[in-house]
């Protein structure tokens, strides 16, 4: 029989690391060492997620987690080669493994967790200085450094003590934005303050007026004028906070 190429003995090794229950090393390789590079491989890669879904394993286990890590080493074919976006990566295949015993939460919980890291690592650039006074006046744009967010199930609440078994009837609603000191803050939304977002990024022509005339519109709004002026005063809050800015100065 020939001798396997090397191309050969790099896939046989490759399918052992991914899959060590069902494949076998190399056959010209000392097997203590492949099993050196075995645990090599799942420890550095179970370390490297296990920084961001720090909640999702102490609801886990030890033991659920390394199936699932497992699980994502032999069965996902990551599209980067950069470590710091692998767990956005996890996050999809999640979302892709039937649930099963798995918690309803779990792939939410994971967004929200990976969340804060993407923030903290995204290069992107806060909103150019606008005026709050012309707010009204300007098309609004949303900061690329806040995101509003939907879940069906309570994420921010979830932990080792909160596993819901049903989403509750109404969604959550969140705001995750990087502050100036590079924090992450979270916030819970009301569902005019979530429908004014969004309706920004629906409508990004419209000047702050517009918008509010058609959020109090959507709302039916008994009182225009009262509700204008309080939609004034969170968007001046939002501006404040860096969530929302004017197009131009």
């Amino acid at each position: 029989m020939d001798k396997p190429s090397l191309f050969q003995q790099q896939r046989t090794l490759g399918r052992y690391l991914r899959d060590p229950e069902h494949c076998a090393p190399p056959v010209e390789m000392d097997v203590a060492r492949a099993e050196v590079y075995r645990d090599l491989i799942f420890a550095n890669l179970s370390q490297l997620l296990s920084g961001t879904f720090p909640v999702l394993i102490r609801i886990l286990g030890d033991a659920r987690w390394r199936v699932l890590v497992r699980s994502f080493l032999r069965d996902h074919r990551a599209r980067t080669p950069k470590f710091a976006e692998i767990a956005e990566e996890f996050v999809g295949f999640l979302a892709r493994i039937p649930s099963g015993d798995w918690p309803g939460f779990m792939v939410e919980l994971a967004h929200y967790e990976w969340v804060e890291m993407a923030l903290q690592q995204s290069d992107a650039e806060p909103l150019p200085a606008s005026s709050a006074g012309l707010l009204l006046e300007r098309p609004l744009q949303i900061s690329p450094l806040a995101w509003p967010l939907a879940y069906a199930w309570p994420v921010q609440q979830v932990g080792p003590d909160f596993q819901p078994q049903t989403p509750p009837a109404q969604p959550t609603l969140l705001l995750v934005r990087r502050a100036e000191d590079w924090s992450v803050k979270f916030s819970q939304l009301s569902p005019l303050t979530w429908r004014l977002l969004q309706r920004i990024e629906e409508f990004p022509a419209l000047d702050g007026r517009a918008q509010l005339q058609g959020l109090a519109r959507e709302a039916g709004a008994a009182d225009v004028p009262v509700f204008m002026a309080s939609g004034l005063a969170l968007l001046q809050q939002l501006h404040g906070e860096g969530v929302v800015g004017g197009v131009g100065r």
